[in-house]
């Protein structure tokens, strides 16, 4: 996406009915979108019209309209393909969003591709149809100012329509709190927190309560978590950056490489090398 003032906040409309008929400079956009890659900001597409097909954390979706999708900055995601398409995108960085929104996004992602009912689509295509207007309007003495706000209240549109999906379920369990106080914890402290039993102490429960959470709410483990949470990281660096696997290692908490490695085998059923040849062949 095209930075609209310089500051890390964007937005745009583009439509792609055929790659036979893009322009060279388009053609090389989409090339570079199909390519694995993480965005610097927290990124929105609304897709109006069409179906595209992409790659999110390694989850293969097919996406038909109308939808909107959420894409966290350390989401590694690609573009495999579309069907006559219409997107709506914006995207800001920390310092532009709005703090109670920046919260709510850490706490639903990652997220998964969100169907919009007529009415919610409408209401969210017409206000990114007004925020377009005001990303035009470069010369107005005030237009930083307004260019926040106008994408702040699409930032919290959308954080709306996830919020409700996740109410829809109904009043959480006390299992179902725990689980999700657990899974915000992990999201913030996978790196240097590995034991169960350290999270159970953050939460005040003992060890075997938690586990009893979790798997009730879940079906798995908090050491099944762990495991997913710190592999999906390596996963992401190992796809998107070209450091070595001891530097991964490193990097997540581990000092002891060969464990690292025998922890990403057994999880994935592959070494990080092979993961990364075949993902990058």
């Amino acid at each position: 996406m095209t930075d609209n003032i310089g500051a890390g906040i964007a937005i745009e409309r583009i439509s792609f009915h055929d790659l036979r008929t893009l322009d060279n400079s388009t053609l090389d956009s989409f090339e570079e979108s199909k390519l694995a890659h993480r965005e610097d900001r927290h990124s929105f597409f609304l897709l109006e019209n069409g179906i595209v097909h992409m790659e999110i954390d390694f989850q293969k979706y097919e996406i038909k309209s109308p939808s909107v999708v959420y894409m966290h900055p350390d989401q590694v995601h690609r573009m495999i393909g579309f069907e006559n398409i219409t997107i709506s995108s914006w995207a800001l960085n920390n310092e532009n969003l709005n703090p109670g929104h920046l919260q709510l996004l850490e706490d639903i992602a990652p997220a998964k591709p969100l169907v919009l009912n007529a009415a919610t689509f409408s209401i969210i295509s017409e206000a990114v149809s007004l925020c377009i207007k005001f990303s035009e309007r470069k010369k107005d003495k005030l237009y930083h100012l307004f260019l926040i706000d106008s994408c702040n209240a699409l930032v919290a549109l959308v954080a709306s329509q996830y919020l409700e999906l996740a109410e829809s379920t109904g009043t959480l369990s006390r299992f179902e709190l725990i689980a999700k106080c657990f899974k915000s914890a992990l999201e913030r402290d996978f790196i240097t927190v590995k034991r169960p039993a350290a999270y159970a102490q953050s939460l005040n429960i003992s060890t075997p309560y938690l586990n009893e959470c979790v798997k009730n709410a879940t079906g798995y483990s908090v050491s099944y978590h762990i495991q997913q949470r710190i592999v999906l990281e390596a996963k992401r660096l190992l796809y998107h950056s070209d450091k070595s696997v001891k530097e991964i290692s490193a990097e997540l908490g581990y000092e002891d490489y060969s464990y690292f490695s025998k922890l990403f085998t057994k999880t994935t059923g592959m070494t990080p090398l092979t993961f990364r040849h075949k993902n990058l062949d």
